[in-house]
């Protein structure tokens, strides 16, 4: 149990951290593909020297792993270039909220994969997230904040399918965690300068501060960040993963309220409330995470910790 609870707290810390990342790509004031191009880029450096001291310790990572972490970074790529541009579409702390729509997208993916069986509050709950969402797209605001709500809300969407089919891949791939993430962020560094046209271009050589900004994005939240994510991964179930990583949108949207004045509309905060309550209630029965086979054998899952 100790074992199990300080895995929790290492998520919790790299949830905590994340929060960050989308007021410091406001902050930056770049180009989506630009914030998410240099969060990749400045980040491989410092997590080339942790996979070297990890190498070093475990030996290199074989082919299959390191496949399956190229594959995932593949989808990071699709889920930086689209969470950022949410980000410029509905603001930080709403963008946050939309691409955490990854809790279901696990929790019934984890299910297939893996055979966690989600509980039945998931099935309640899963439509009255995406009410949520709704709210959050100002389908029914005059009022709502953002450039484009409803653009932003599609965006979002498209970032949870991306983020949630990442995160999997990283669970499934390795037990370690700085090999696996330098290969990720390396490959979804080209990727996105590669996709970069396609998602409004990338400006290379941005102007300072802009620089500092991305490098305390690429040094706070996707090295220290999520090398503390990856390491919590393999070792707890991959629903009770995503239901941790709600720490990040619940502080994102008040450290964007405090740090850039953003006010989304009432409608669209009863959306986060209804998100976020809709992912707790759902998410529930992640703890336990017992596979179908314990389930109908009524055989509790012994900790791997």
């Amino acid at each position: 149990m100790g074992g199990h609870r300080r895995i929790v707290l290492v998520a919790i810390a790299g949830a905590l951290i994340i929060s960050t990342s989308a007021p410091l790509v406001r902050l930056a004031a770049v180009s989506p593909a630009t914030s998410a191009f240099f969060r990749c880029a400045y980040a491989v450096p410092p997590m080339a020297v942790l996979a070297w001291l990890e190498r070093r310790r475990l030996g290199p990572l074989g082919r299959r792993e390191t496949a399956i972490a190229w594959a995932a970074g593949l989808l990071f790529a699709l889920d930086l270039l689209f969470w950022h541009h949410t980000i410029a579409y509905v603001g930080a702390g709403l963008a946050t909220v939309l691409g955490n729509l990854q809790v279901f997208i696990v929790a019934f993916a984890a299910w297939a994969i893996f055979r966690e069986r989600p509980s039945g509050r998931l099935m309640v709950a899963t439509p009255v997230v995406f009410a949520g969402v709704a709210l959050i797209s100002g389908l029914f605001d005059s009022a709502a904040y953002g450039s484009d709500p409803l653009l932003g809300a599609l965006a979002g969407t498209a970032t949870s399918v991306s983020y949630a089919v990442f995160l999997l891949l990283m669970k499934g791939g390795s037990q370690r965690a700085a090999g696996p993430l330098a290969h990720a962020t390396a490959v979804a560094a080209l990727a996105i300068a590669a996709l970069s046209p396609v998602f409004g271009g990338a400006d290379l050589v941005p102007a300072w501060p802009a620089h500092g900004w991305l490098l305390l994005l690429a040094l706070g939240p996707q090295v220290l960040g999520w090398s503390l994510i990856t390491y919590s991964l393999p070792r707890q179930p991959a629903a009770l993963t995503a239901l941790l990583l709600l720490v990040q949108p619940l502080t994102t949207v008040a450290l964007s309220a405090l740090t850039l004045g953003e006010r989304p509309s009432p409608l669209q905060l009863a959306g986060c409330a209804v998100i976020v309550l809709g992912v707790l209630y759902g998410s529930r029965g992640a703890q336990p995470a017992r596979t179908e086979a314990e389930q109908d054998a009524q055989v509790p899952k012994t900790s791997t910790v």
